[in-house]
């Protein structure tokens, strides 16, 4: 917006002063030009006095030697031409009457008339001055004196003045131009404020609010935003009323449901009632499940903003759990992140996306190996501060082209894990999670077989500093980080391996 401003308000400021430079401009070389020819008229005036007595006396050896004289100190070639075209008196061999504007002046002397002034003459134009005076005076004209003066000198004059205007104009356009900045970003300084506002609500601090003085209709738009922020935490309060009374009035009944189902189990007289009892107690565990997992996908809406998290901390702090649940799995783990990448970690935390990618690599994959791999990717731009790719790559069954492409669906299960415990809600819960801290989550084949789990986080700036007691949603980051914390091991999809892992 300050850059589309500047570029109406600058081409505009030298618009205008264009529009009085090029007017004051023609007006200078008009003004220089008519204040040589009126010098160059007076002394061709001289001379047609002088040759007028020595015509009419037959003694034109003094104006000879006059003319000479002149050409000779001002380098101004003139002479004395008859009716005819011929020249009578020459101050030089080198005047040449075939000069543009020499005939045509001759002609409208030799009619009893003084031509007219010329035209101006600007800096690119090379043709010299030509006046032409008569001798005599209406029909009485038995000659002409024509002056040819070069225009060097005055071609030069006049593109000094035209420098020293454009230097004295420029003064005050750069001025005008300088003060565009300043007052530009003072008219757009409500919608910066608004913006910043904009920017507090988008990051979860639904408390924030737009204060904005200025121009009546950006008053009238901040009042909508505010009305519309007030809605929108209305609802998302409702949001969060329904999930802890869904919790709460689920949980409980759920709960009894399986205990009287368990208690049962006595009370079966054979084998296929025990069975059907076992299936019942398998399905109530089974809802269990799925009411975690629609809690924390519902809860992702309330999530906090993205905060910084040192990689290698957080993988040293879930290591020990990884490594058990591989030697009980019979699979190999290994970690691979270097020292110091500082991430700006999904709302819900990136340790319970890592989780759930690592406890998918160990349960669904079938394979005997999984990796989990970092590093720094430099950005592009030097207002950025890079990305940094981290993989979790098993080498399993993986996922085909078709499966890959539905797979971050909310409930989609692969076929090769419909008898595995699980919700297909893992891996739709991750990707939102890291999408909503400025990530990717993509999901790839691994060669030769297997899946590559990519996630893809912006660096965390070194001044951005985490402080665990903000609220952005009028809950501690702790409970936030809970709430959204998507069920570890609940999502049964397939992932995949890398080659070499």
């Amino acid at each position: 917006m300050l850059r589309r401003l500047l570029a109406v308000l600058v081409p505009l400021l030298v618009a205008m002063a264009a529009a009085f430079g090029v007017p004051l401009a023609a007006a200078v070389g008009q003004g220089e030009t008519q204040s040589v020819y009126l010098d160059r008229l007076s002394d061709a005036s001289r001379f047609a006095a002088l040759a007028e007595n020595a015509l009419a006396l037959d003694r034109t050896t003094p104006l000879a030697e006059e003319l000479t004289r002149y050409h000779r100190l001002y380098d101004i070639p003139a002479v004395l031409v008859d009716p005819g075209g011929n020249i009578i008196l020459p101050s030089d061999a080198s005047a040449d009457l075939n000069t543009p504007g020499v005939r045509e002046g001759l002609a409208v002397a030799f009619a009893g008339y003084r031509p007219n002034p010329p035209r101006v003459v600007w800096p690119w134009e090379t043709n010299p001055l030509v006046v032409v005076e008569p001798v005599g005076r209406d029909s009485q004209v038995v000659a002409a004196v024509v002056t040819i003066s070069p225009s060097d000198g005055l071609r030069a004059q006049v593109l000094n003045s035209w420098l020293l205007l454009a230097l004295n104009g420029l003064v005050p356009l750069l001025a005008l131009i300088g003060a565009a900045w300043p007052v530009s970003r003072w008219i757009l300084r409500p919608i910066r404020r608004l913006d910043e506002v904009t920017s507090r609500v988008a990051s979860g601090r639904l408390d924030a609010r737009a204060d904005v003085h200025g121009p009546p209709e950006l008053r009238t738009l901040a009042s909508s935003f505010n009305t519309m922020v007030d809605v929108v935490g209305r609802a998302l309060r409702r949001q969060r009323d329904f999930v802890a009374d869904a919790s709460h009035q689920l949980r409980n009944p759920l709960a009894s449901l399986r205990l009287a189902v368990e208690n049962l189990a006595p009370h079966l007289p054979d084998e296929p009632a025990r069975q059907a009892h076992q299936l019942a107690v398998e399905e109530a565990e089974e809802m269990g499940r799925v009411l975690d997992a629609l809690l924390a996908a519902t809860r992702l809406d309330s999530a906090a903003a993205a905060e910084p998290v040192e990689l290698d901390e957080l993988v040293a702090a879930h290591e020990p759990a990884w490594q058990a649940n591989a030697q009980r799995a019979a699979i190999r783990l290994r970690l691979d992140i270097p020292e110091g990448l500082r991430v700006l970690e999904p709302p819900g935390g990136l340790g319970s996306v890592l989780d759930e990618l690592v406890g998918n690599a160990i349960r669904l994959s079938g394979g005997t190996r999984v990796r989990v791999w970092a590093r720094h990717e430099e950005p592009e731009d030097s207002v950025e501060d890079g990305h940094v790719e981290l993989h979790v790559i098993d080498d399993g069954v993986g996922l085909d082209e078709a499966e890959l492409s539905v797979a971050l669906h909310r409930f989609w299960r692969s076929p090769k894990h419909q008898n595995i415990s699980g919700t297909g809600l893992g891996l739709a819960i991750c990707s939102e999670l890291v999408t909503s801290a400025g990530g990717e989550f993509r999901l790839h084949q691994a060669h030769p077989h297997g899946l590559d789990v990519a996630i893809r986080l912006p660096v965390a700036p070194a001044e951005q500093l985490f402080d665990p007691t903000d609220e952005a949603d009028g809950r501690p980051d702790e409970e936030r980080k809970h709430l959204s914390r998507p069920p570890v091991a609940e999502q049964p999809e397939a992932k995949d391996p890398p080659a070499g892992v």
